[in-house]
């Protein structure tokens, strides 16, 4: 069951209307990383799993993300800041006032709608927990570059909000993967005892798998320190 609470997870406000922007971010209410997307993927998800916990998880994170979709809807609604009328706007999503008038439509900022081809479900709860911490990371992405390429501070403090819940959420799938990764009834355990999932063969090395077919895995380092967000997704 759930329930409708009037007041929004957080102020939604802009400081002007800016249509074009509006239809760029249509590309979180409906597009393949969206907010509606994530809600429908972890509200369907939950059906399946049978340890009470992980299952209240996955509905709570659910319905935050349908509050989440709440937010975009009004923050484009704010943006767009107008009625349909004869008006001298050539820019933003032209679905959206042609034929929802102005309405934030399920579409993704082409235009395209929505489909429950987004949603990723196994059944099984690693695999979906997974798909779900990837899940978030690429919401965070697409929130960092629609952070970008706005100086609204009323939409920068609305997309800080919604990213630092990606954040949050992440979190929240990762404890439940460290939870769970080691039970018999999930798809993991059986896997990774084998001395075959413990080999890391060098294929970038011409002759090296065939001079030493067992190497020593490569260790990463990046010392580099991220210092802001605009940094954040820089490559290194």
């Amino acid at each position: 069951m759930f329930s409708h609470d009037k007041q929004l997870l957080h102020e939604v406000k802009v400081d002007t209307p800016n249509p074009a922007y509006a239809a760029m971010l249509q590309e979180q209410l409906g597009g393949p990383n969206g907010e509606l997307k994530a809600g429908l993927q972890y509200f369907a998800q939950s059906f399946r799993i049978q340890d009470p916990e992980i299952k209240d998880l996955f509905l709570d994170i659910a319905t935050e993300e349908f509050g989440h979709a709440e937010m975009v809807a009004q923050t484009i609604n704010l943006l767009n800041g107008h009625d349909v009328a004869n008006t001298p706007d050539t820019v933003g999503q032209i679905e959206g006032q042609v034929l929802g008038g102005l309405s934030p439509l399920l579409a993704n900022a082409s235009g395209e709608p929505f489909t429950a081809n987004y949603v990723n479900v196994t059944g099984d709860v690693i695999a979906d927990i997974l798909s779900d911490i990837a899940a978030e990371q690429r919401a965070k992405v697409v929130y960092e570059y629609l952070h970008r390429q706005i100086d609204d501070q009323g939409v920068r403090e609305t997309i800080d909000f919604l990213l630092n819940r990606e954040e949050a959420h992440n979190a929240l799938f990762r404890e439940a993967l460290n939870k769970l990764q080691q039970k018999p009834q999930y798809s993991n355990y059986n896997f990774g005892v084998t001395e075959d999932s413990k080999l890391y063969f060098d294929l970038s090395t011409p002759g090296r798998y065939f001079d030493n077919p067992n190497p020593t895995a490569p260790s990463f380092d990046n010392p580099r320190k991220v210092k802001n967000r605009d940094e954040s997704l820089q490559p290194v």
